[in-house]
């Protein structure tokens, strides 16, 4: 029996007129922009590579960037190429197993969830980084160590682990879309289960909180970096023989404007295309179960 919301539910072959051009588009600037980004980092290392003496540890948003990278890497190889089998074959995740069933949807739809959560929540230790280092450097110096951050990566898998599995408890519920090539958390129940409605809120209220506090932390980032360059630029004015001598300004270890500036940038155009990417499915997440 075919569910009203969800007419492709069980089905076992790709609903017709649908194309693996789009999907296919997108894997491949995806792996290619992750390849990219992965060889800018591993450059950027080596070159950066001075004697013994001064050799300078990764800072803690290198290990962040590290960290999202693979981890959005890792996401798009394994869901991407089912997505395209699927086309190829022209069977649903429900029938690209030789015995059909739901296990791959499940692991399908797993992943999705996982990955989705993951690279947000690294998103946001990035921008909580970058808005401390500027906005609080003597917390920043004191507590945010290569160590910990470090331990961003599977602190969070952790969590997203026992996150996202709540649906293989009974808590929620994972289902196949049309046209059949991928599967995610169930928005709506036909009997109003409290499950099924609890976890996909709470997931999309999780994510929609979660780019909320980016957004802000941004601001804050970028509010302290305008004040720093106004402190700057009137110490210069003050006291332009001591804007010259090495380490001015700076407290220890402390990274440069220009490079706090690089980050920024760099945490801001991310932002931006992981809110363009996740806030039209917040919003049907939050607007559907009401309807």
């Amino acid at each position: 029996m075919k569910s009203p919301f969800y007419p492709c539910h069980n089905t076992t072959w790709v609903e017709t007129g649908s194309s693996a051009t789009m999907g296919g588009v997108l894997f491949s600037a995806g792996l290619l922009g992750n390849l990219l980004a992965l060889a800018l980092l591993a450059r950027s290392r080596l070159g950066s590579r001075r004697p013994r003496p001064a050799r300078r540890l990764p800072s803690v948003f290198y290990v962040l960037v590290c960290g999202l990278t693979a981890t959005d890497l890792l996401g798009k190889c394994l869901v991407s190429p089912v997505v395209l089998a699927a086309y190829a074959q022209n069977r649903s995740l429900w029938g690209l197993l030789p015995a059909p069933g739901d296990q791959l949807c499940q692991a399908f739809a797993f992943i999705m969830s996982f990955f989705g959560l993951a690279s947000t929540l690294q998103l946001l230790a990035m921008a909580l980084e970058c808005w401390l280092s500027l906005g609080h450097p003597f917390f920043y110096q004191r507590h945010i160590t290569l160590r910990r951050g470090a331990l961003v990566a599977p602190v969070v898998g952790a969590f997203c682990l026992a996150f996202c599995g709540l649906p293989f408890a009974g808590f929620g519920k994972y289902v196949q879309y049309c046209p059949g090539t991928w599967c995610f958390i169930q928005m709506v129940h036909e009997k109003g289960s409290l499950s099924v409605l609890g976890f996909s809120v709470l997931y999309s209220s999780l994510m929609a909180l979660l780019v909320l506090a980016i957004v802000l932390c941004n601001l804050g980032a970028m509010h302290n970096l305008y004040a720093m360059h106004r402190r700057l630029r009137q110490h210069t004015r003050c006291c332009p023989r001591d804007s010259f001598e090495p380490g001015a300004g700076q407290t220890q270890g402390s990274s440069h404007p220009l490079e706090e500036l690089d980050h920024l940038l760099l945490l801001a155009l991310m932002t931006v295309l992981f809110t363009m990417c996740s806030l039209p499915l917040i919003v049907l997440f939050l607007s559907w179960p009401v309807r």
